[in-house]
């Protein structure tokens, strides 16, 4: 019996293993956020990993059938790829384990080659296609009022996810109804997961809104954006905690969330992976951040030098004597 995997960018849809049917498009009928089924090729010397809808990660094996979704990602540090990629021979990469499928078109040295479908055909019911977008339930879009706590960073692997884990445990410690969101990024569920984790009563990303990723067009992104904001909002939280995925300036439409998010962004948190890029967020940016986390502060030496350099304050947050000033900052800029 052939085993069938919905990663976890399905979990926004009602696609179970048996109840949709499998139909090969051409290519001109495809497009991001399309569900579509892959066929496991041989995993030796490659990633294996799926993250199913629950989060939990599992290991496929050749043979195995995967059910994920079109997609584009752009990292700096690990792999670049895109669905517009494949060619006739249909072979997808995930580009996530969170079943973000394309074709694999730069790949950095330093991490293992991604997992390796042949494509078998879209999702479909009645003929017609399974998307993320055509999942989602309608709701009314309403304003988005919330005190917003963003945290932001160089690049990817800065420290956000431990920086917001730690944020949100702290607010939920202190009583408030805390939200935790992620508004561009590529798709992998568990970062959300461990705000969750850490005390958040509820979770949002960006693939609540249908997309796969935020590595969309300007027009694509700023139709979704709203919808994310508004499920966040309908939660009447106290505050958000917001990840920006990846860094503002890769082009995963990090400018327009910030835009958009600008009024409510009561502190700011950059995380960076050493001093000096510090100073190049903060030379591209207008808002300069509160507080700088991350690798940039894992000791007082890198503290110090970002103080130098930028002026800005930073703290180890992984060091619990900074506990104690980082929730003093959270308050007067809460004003709590």
């Amino acid at each position: 019996m052939i085993r069938t995997f919905l990663a976890s960018v399905t979990r926004i849809s009602d696609l179970a293993a048996d109840n949709f049917s499998t139909s090969p498009l051409a290519r001109d009928d495809w497009a991001s956020g399309d569900y579509v089924v892959g066929q496991v090729l041989d995993t030796r010397g490659h990633l294996s990993s799926i993250e199913l809808a629950n989060g939990r990660m599992i290991e496929v094996m050749e043979g195995d059938l995967v059910v994920g979704a079109l997609g584009t990602r752009v990292a700096t540090l690990e792999a670049v790829g895109d669905w517009r990629s494949v060619d006739d021979s249909g072979l997808l990469n995930a580009l996530t384990s969170a079943g973000l499928m394309g074709k694999v078109t730069s790949l950095s040295p330093f991490i293992g080659s991604p997992m390796r479908l042949q494509y078998l055909g879209h999702a479909t019911r009645n003929e017609a296609k399974v998307t993320m977008r055509g999942s989602l339930p309608e709701i009314d879009i309403v304003d988005f009022n919330v005190p917003v706590i963003l945290i932001v960073g160089t690049s990817m692997s800065a420290g956000k996810t431990m920086s917001g884990r730690i944020i949100v445990h702290m607010l939920s410690q202190m009583g408030l109804n805390v939200v935790g969101a992620k508004l561009t990024g590529a798709a992998r569920y568990r970062d959300m997961l461990s705000f969750g984790d850490a005390g958040a009563s509820a979770i949002y990303d960006f693939v609540d809104a249908g997309l796969p990723s935020t590595a969309v067009d300007e027009a694509t992104y700023r139709e979704a954006l709203p919808y994310l904001l508004s499920r966040i909002a309908m939660d009447k939280p106290d505050v958000v905690v917001v990840e920006a995925g990846a860094s503002p300036l890769e082009p995963y439409n990090g400018s327009i969330a910030k835009e958009t998010i600008r009024d409510n962004v009561k502190f700011k948190l950059l995380c960076a992976q050493d001093p000096y890029a510090v100073v190049g967020v903060q030379h591209a940016f207008q808002r300069a951040p509160d507080l700088v986390a991350g690798g940039a502060a894992n000791t007082d030496a890198a503290i110090a030098l970002v103080q130098k350099l930028s002026g800005l304050p930073a703290l180890n947050l992984m060091d619990p004597a900074s506990r104690a000033q980082l929730q003093a900052r959270l308050r007067k800029a809460l004003d709590l």
